[in-house]
């Protein structure tokens, strides 16, 4: 999958261009406050997405292909479908220097976000991640998200974001808390800052922040990139990522 997306992103720019594209969840924390109309898809492709971690004197690296398949049901909905077909999990520190590698867990997700006028847009998404995925990829337990995004367009070039998110999973809960700053570049070149408040039920707390641009190749195609880092306490040490996204009119 990760090797046919740039094809097939170039051959959808040949392609009747479609006005109704309402945009894409990559790449940055939380979503598009938007959903796609009725059978009209999008497929959003990480080519890679890096994580590091540190932790109790162990470091752990991760590479996956995250795939996310978005398409519309009518109305203010759409229902989505992620997984990562590939994962190389490398782990060293306290004797130990191990790779692991496997498709990660199947998630399936809901979003509402209705059809909005004005400065102001608003979505929820809603999803649950399997232990579907390979022995020493997959989490322990299910996990289950629900996010809100809140997106305000201050001018034509200029938009602020609120993303708040919690995961739970095996009774356990983390809480993300991020702000977004989005400033057009030129007509198809956008980029982006963002800060996150990370907080989990054993009471530890960290931040980080991030940048990243998002290049609109047409009104079909979308290449994106990113990078994140912790700044203080527990929270990922570190996230990079190259993305494409296609979306597909009916």
């Amino acid at each position: 999958m990760a090797l046919a997306l740039p094809l097939l992103a170039l051959w959808t720019l040949a392609l009747p261009a479609r006005a109704d594209n309402p945009g894409y969840d990559r790449p940055g924390l939380g979503f598009q406050p938007a959903v796609l109309n009725a059978g009209d898809v999008t497929i959003e492709q990480g080519l890679p997405t890096c994580t590091q971690d540190h932790d109790a004197g162990t470091k752990q690296s991760q590479y996956t292909t995250d795939t996310l398949l978005r398409m519309g049901l009518g109305g203010p909905f759409e229902i989505q479908l992620g997984t990562s077909l590939f994962n190389a999990l490398h782990q060293t520190g306290m004797g130990q220097d191990s790779w692991a590698h496997g498709r990660g867990d199947t998630i399936l997700g809901l979003k509402l976000a209705p059809h909005q006028q004005g400065d102001f847009t608003w979505g929820v998404l809603g999803s649950v991640e399997f232990t579907d995925g390979a022995r020493d990829i997959r989490n322990d337990r299910r996990q289950y998200l629900l996010g809100g995004d809140f997106n305000w367009q201050l001018t034509p070039a200029d938009a602020v974001g609120s993303y708040v998110e919690d995961v739970r999973s095996g009774g356990q809960d983390e809480t993300t808390l991020a702000f977004s700053e989005n400033h057009a570049l030129t007509h198809a070149l956008t980029g982006y800052v963002e800060a996150a408040l990370v907080h989990d039920t054993g009471e530890r707390s960290g931040t980080e922040a991030g940048a990243g641009l998002a290049w609109m190749v047409g009104q079909r195609v979308q290449l994106d990139g990113g990078v994140r880092h912790r700044l203080s306490g527990h929270a990922q040490a570190w996230m990079a990522s190259l993305g494409v996204s296609v979306y597909f009119g009916h």
